[in-house]
C-alpha cells in the first residue's frame, strides 16, 4: 500500500525582494522568464514593467518653427528599465530625407537615457515603403534599450516643412508599455505545460511583442519580484493539493438528451497540529497569499506538488487533545507538479 507518511510539506516564510530585473525572452517574444527562478513569492506585489509609453496621445506634430525636415515631440512619460521616466518634449527633432526621390523611414524614439532620439531607415530602391523592419524603404530597427513614439515617412530629397500626412504614430507605430496585456504566472503551469516557457514562474503576454529591436528582439521586459523563503509547517498532515474537477448537467429534450460540461476549481488543504494556536507561523499566514511545497515522499525530493494562494485556517482548541488547525488555500490555479 502506497502511503504518504514520508510526505513533507513547506510554507512561504518570507521573501527576499530583487527589485526590478530584466527578463527573457523564451523566444516566442510572448512567455518571458527569471533565471534559476522557478516562482515569484506569493506574499509581495510582483509587477510587471515593459519598456513603453504609459501616457502621451500623438506626441509626434509638425514642427513650431515651420523650419523643414523636423518635428516636435511632446512631453511624455514611460517605463523605461523599470522607471517611471518624465520624457521632457523636444523641438526640431531632424529627419534625414533621401538623396533622391525615394522612401525613408524615420522612427522616432526615445533612447535608454531618457530623451528623444531620431533613427533612421534604410532608404528604398523607389518611391514604395516597405514593412519589413531593417529593409530599404522600411522602419528601421531601433537599438534594444529604446521605445519607439512614432515615424516619419518621406518620399522626396528636397527641403521642405514636414507635413501631418507624413507622420504616423499610435496603433503599430507606437510602443506602449501595457500593449498586448501581460499577465504574471508566479509558478508557472508545471511539467505537464504543453509550453516549456511556461513550466516555471513567467509573465506571458497576450500576443507576441513585435520584434522591432536590433536583433529582431522584443522590447525589453522587467520584473519587480520577490524570492520566497520557505520554511517547513511542522506536525501537518493530509495534504490535499487544489484540483479541477469536472460536472456535467443534463437537458432533455424529445428524443434524447444534451450534457453541458462544467469545470470548478477546489481549495487545497491540510490539517497543522499548532503550538500555542495564537502566534504558530501559519496561523500568521492567515489572510496571506503564500506558496507551499509538499513533497509525497521527502526522500525522493525530484517530485514536487506547488501551490500558491491565499490562506484560511478554522482553530480548534480542544480540552484534552491538540490544538490543530484546518488550513485552506484558495488557490486561482491548479495545483501544479515539478518533475525536475
Amino acid at each position: 500500500m502506497s502511503t504518504a507518511k514520508n510526505g513533507l510539506l513547506y510554507m512561504e516564510d518570507g521573501a527576499t525582494p530583487q527589485g526590478y530585473t530584466l527578463m527573457t525572452d523564451s523566444g516566442d517574444h510572448q512567455h518571458f522568464g527569471i533565471a534559476d527562478t522557478d516562482i515569484f513569492a506569493g506574499d509581495y506585489a510582483t509587477e510587471v514593467r515593459p519598456n513603453g509609453i504609459t501616457t502621451g496621445k500623438d506626441l509626434i506634430t509638425v514642427a513650431a518653427s515651420g523650419s523643414d525636415d523636423v518635428v516636435d515631440g511632446a512631453a511624455l512619460t514611460c517605463w523605461l528599465a523599470g522607471i517611471e521616466t518624465a520624457v521632457a518634449a523636444a523641438a526640431d527633432l531632424a529627419i534625414t530625407r533621401p538623396g533622391t526621390d525615394v522612401a525613408r523611414v524615420c522612427s522616432i524614439t526615445v533612447d535608454d537615457s531618457g530623451v528623444y532620439a531620431v533613427v533612421d531607415g534604410v532608404v528604398s530602391l523607389s518611391a514604395a515603403f516597405s514593412a519589413v523592419r531593417g529593409a530599404a524603404g522600411g522602419p528601421p530597427l531601433i537599438p534594444v534599450g529604446s521605445i519607439e513614439v512614432g515615424q516619419v515617412r518621406v518620399t522626396t530629397a528636397a527641403a521642405a516643412p514636414i507635413t501631418a500626412a507624413e507622420i504616423f504614430q499610435g496603433g503599430a507605430y507606437t510602443e506602449r508599455a501595457i500593449s498586448p496585456t501581460p499577465e504574471i504566472d508566479p509558478t508557472g503551469r508545471g511539467d505537464w505545460s504543453d509550453t516549456s516557457a511556461a513550466k516555471r514562474a513567467h509573465v506571458k503576454f497576450a500576443a507576441a511583442l513585435p520584434a522591432i529591436h536590433t536583433g529582431n528582439t522584443a522590447k525589453r521586459v522587467y520584473l519587480d519580484y520577490a524570492e520566497p523563503v520557505f520554511a517547513e509547517v511542522s506536525r501537518s498532515a493530509n495534504f490535499v493539493p487544489a484540483e479541477e474537477s469536472y460536472s456535467v448537467a443534463t437537458d432533455e429534450h424529445y428524443g434524447g438528451a444534451d450534457n453541458t460540461e462544467s469545470t470548478s476549481l477546489g481549495q487545497a488543504s491540510f490539517t497543522a497540529k499548532l503550538q500555542t494556536g495564537i502566534d504558530d507561523a501559519v496561523i500568521g499566514a492567515k489572510g496571506k497569499i503564500k506558496t507551499f511545497k509538499f513533497w509525497p515522499d521527502k526522500n525522493k525530493t525530484t517530485k514536487i506538488d506547488v501551490t500558491q494562494g491565499r490562506v484560511a485556517t478554522a482553530r480548534t482548541f480542544e480540552v484534552g487533545g491538540q490544538k490543530r488547525a484546518a488550513v485552506t488555500i484558495s488557490a486561482p490555479r491548479a495545483s501544479v507538479q515539478y518533475f525536475a
